[in-house]
This record gives C-alpha cells, sequence and structure tokens, in this order.
C-alpha cells in the first residue's frame, strides 16, 4: 500500500480529483487529499471540463469535494507518491511556493508523480520535467516545451510514463494513466 498525497484547489476538474480519489483507494492506497490555506473537512469546488466540439472545453459546475487531510500538516517524505489533477486549480496553484516545494521534493526523491491535463503545470513551474516527455492538455503545450520538457502529442486516452513521472492529456485517459501509474506504485 502506497500513501498517494493529491494537491487539488477550487475549479479543480472534478473526474481528475474524483476519479483517481476512489480509484486509487479501491486497489489498496491511501490517498490524502489537500488544499493550501484549508483543513481537512473543508471543501473545495470542483468543475467538468468536457469535449463537446468546440474549439477547447466546455466548463460546468461539479461537485463538491471534501479534504482528508491539512495542507499545513503536510511533508513530502510522509507520502510515496503525488498526483496533480487538472483543471483551473494548477493555474493559481503553482504561484504558491509551498505547493512548488513539495513537486520537487517528489522529482528529487525519484518518487511516482502523476499529472493530468492541466496539472503538468505545476510540473513546468517547479521546473521538474527538463528532457522528459510530458503529455498535458494541448494549451500546456508550449508550457512543457519552455520549461525543457518534450511535449508528447499522444490520443486523449493515452498516457506516457518517463521514469518517475506519468502524463496524460485529459480525463478520457484515465484507464491508460492509472494503470501507469499504479505500476509505479506497485513497483516503488
Amino acid at each position: 500500500m502506497s500513501r498517494v498525497l493529491i494537491i487539488a484547489g477550487d475549479y479543480v476538474e472534478d473526474y481528475e480529483l474524483m476519479v483517481p480519489f476512489q480509484a486509487l483507494q479501491m486497489v489498496g492506497h491511501q490517498v490524502s487529499v489537500v488544499c493550501p490555506d484549508k483543513t481537512s473537512g473543508s471543501t473545495i469546488r470542483t468543475a467538468i471540463h468536457d469535449f463537446e466540439g468546440e474549439q477547447t472545453y466546455s466548463e460546468k459546475p461539479g461537485h463538491n469535494f471534501i479534504l482528508n487531510a491539512d495542507f499545513a500538516a503536510v511533508k513530502g517524505e510522509d507520502f510515496d507518491a503525488l498526483l496533480l489533477p487538472g483543471g483551473r486549480a494548477p493555474e493559481y496553484l503553482r504561484l504558491n511556493a509551498e505547493v512548488l516545494a513539495l513537486v520537487k521534493h517528489f522529482a528529487a526523491t525519484n518518487k511516482p508523480i502523476a499529472a493530468v491535463c492541466h496539472g503538468a503545470q505545476l510540473l513546468t513551474a517547479a521546473d521538474v520535467i527538463r528532457e522528459r516527455r510530458i503529455s498535458a492538455y494541448p494549451a500546456c503545450a508550449p508550457e512543457v516545451t519552455m520549461a525543457g520538457g518534450i511535449y508528447a502529442d499522444i490520443a486523449v486516452t493515452d498516457a506516457v510514463t518517463d521514469g518517475n513521472i506519468v502524463t496524460a492529456p485529459a480525463w478520457p485517459a484515465h484507464p491508460a494513466w492509472l494503470a501507469q501509474f499504479n505500476q509505479l506504485l506497485n513497483n516503488a
């Protein structure tokens, strides 16, 4: 059993938080979800991003998610892996020095990291993807490249693993993304 930390925030993508949270527990991992400036029992709002044929995704209100851990008490050394969901939350979470320090800890200690969609913005802001093959929502491709990563332009249902980092373009990749992440967790 691995201890997985998920860093989330208001308007995180609903499926990209809810599905990994539940699926990882289902296969026996302990999952803690935190948000800066919030404590266990607090809620964050989620957003549902859908692909309906327009030039980009649409956004609808999602569920309220109840956090199960305190951000202020989190120490990277207490966890075996990190998961970064997408949505709008990474856009502002990447401005938080404590969030970036956590991402850097997991990268420096070679612990498994999973990022989906805009979650890659936290990887780019933490400067941990140089010369790594990284997928993300296509609108994040310039950030991946500017951060020294190699953008993996893959199908929306695919995922890519490069060393300890598993990434995917969006929630339709959950089966591939979570399977690859679980494999890293089981091999750690």
